[in-house]
């Protein structure tokens, strides 16, 4: 993943002045009721119906890297996200509508900007921006998340995911030549979308739903705490 719009202002604030000093089978319960379709779709639906939820996601590179993220949205305008790298350094988000509050730990801003800062102490600033500056590829994120059904389904195993019951449902993407994706829907209950898993041959993914409609409680950081990116020139 790249960093570039919003990380170049992050640098300059932050390592400036102002921081120095601081199968088969029929799945079962519903799954042996629906199709395949028909339970990827209703579960779409019961995910598009949610006031909040937390996703957590963990993506390899076929090249070996590979990093992590966990979020927690209202789906619209408002939520948390963290992301760090196995080669080092984290980036935390909090999205509150038209803002955006970012902080980047010490160990990214070392890595994105090319040099270690002295003493190398640890950052605890965030960067107050709009959030219309975000760009794909420098690691903030939107609040929501794209539910919708693509390809066909075909039903797999029965299984548990975070000890509830699940039917496995595999898609393959006609765009993605040797891309599929595994759906796991919970099979008692509300039926949520549990997991989503990718394999492809750039990298796989594994990127999994909780905290159904749990309450929310984003909120800006402390004021003291907050550098304004409109000072960076």
């Amino acid at each position: 993943m790249r960093a570039k719009s919003v990380t170049v202002v992050l640098a300059g604030l932050l390592l400036g002045a102002a921081v120095t000093g601081c199968a088969g089978g029929d799945g079962g319960g519903r799954g042996a009721e629906l199709s395949a379709d028909a339970l990827l779709d209703e579960a779409h639906k019961t995910m598009n119906a949610l006031k909040t939820v937390t996703i957590a996601s963990s993506t390899t590179g076929s090249a070996g890297s590979s990093y992590s993220s966990r979020q927690t949205t209202d789906l619209k305008g408002r939520c948390t996200n963290k992301i760090t790298w196995t080669e080092g350094g984290s980036l935390e988000q909090i999205r509150i509508d038209d803002t955006d509050y970012v902080r980047p730990d010490r160990a990214y801003l070392d890595r994105w900007s090319g040099r270690e800062a002295a003493g190398g102490k640890a950052q605890d600033r965030w960067i107050r921006t709009p959030s219309s500056n975000a760009k794909p590829g420098d690691g903030l994120v939107d609040c929501t998340w794209p539910f919708t059904a693509f390809g066909k389904a075909k039903k797999g195993n029965r299984t548990e995911i975070g000890g509830r019951p699940a039917v496995a449902l595999r898609v393959s993407d006609a765009g993605d030549a040797g891309g599929t994706y595994t759906f796991y829907v919970a099979t008692e209950g509300e039926p949520y979308l549990l997991e989503v898993a990718y394999r492809g041959s750039d990298y796989r993914s594994t990127t999994s739903f909780s905290a159904f409609d749990e309450p929310l409680g984003v909120r800006a950081p402390a004021a003291d705490d907050v550098l304004d990116a409109a000072d960076a020139g």
